[in-house]
């Protein structure tokens, strides 16, 4: 591990406490880890993983601007739950980013969980999408994130490795 590495665990943490506090320092954080991933990922050829730090990175400003938005009388915008409304379109958004990187990744790499991949893929683009504008669902969404990754990440644990699995006979 390197000292980039380190510095970006660190201010992945920081980024953490300001999200749980609903701190709007979050967000110059949420720009300034991104940044430190892009490099990371590019310089061992994860490039997927280097372009959605991108992502994070555009979504931290957006997000940013957001919660700068609000008016002097009102103050800053509270946490919400997601409108109703929003739901459905936030659906169909997500399975059509779902497909697309799925087929992209099926058809373009070598990725051998392109489907699961997707699947965490867009459903972060919907949290941080959430999390912009205050919605508290955000934390299930990045649940289901963190828990889909676990098992995507522990599956890939014996391949990585050259592990052999002991089963009992």
């Amino acid at each position: 591990m390197n000292y980039l590495e380190i510095a970006g665990t660190l201010i992945g943490l920081l980024y953490l406490w300001f999200e749980y506090k609903a701190s709007i320092w979050l967000w110059p954080v949420s720009v300034i880890m991104p940044a430190i991933y892009i490099v990371i990922y590019y310089q061992v050829g994860l490039y997927a993983d280097s372009a959605i730090s991108i992502y994070y990175l555009l979504a931290g400003i957006y997000g940013w601007g957001m919660w700068l938005r609000h008016t002097p009388d009102k103050g800053e915008k509270p946490v919400s739950g997601t409108p109703s409304k929003l739901l459905l379109p936030m659906f169909v958004v997500l399975l059509v980013v779902f497909v697309l990187i799925g087929i992209i990744l099926k058809t373009y790499t070598d990725s051998t969980v392109p489907w699961w991949d997707s699947l965490t893929t867009s459903l972060s683009i919907i949290a941080m999408w959430m999390l912009a504008h205050k919605y508290v669902e955000q934390w299930l969404v990045w649940l289901v994130v963190d828990i889909v990754s676990c098992g995507i990440y522990i599956s890939l644990i014996p391949q990585h490795y050259n592990l052999t699995l002991f089963i009992s006979s």
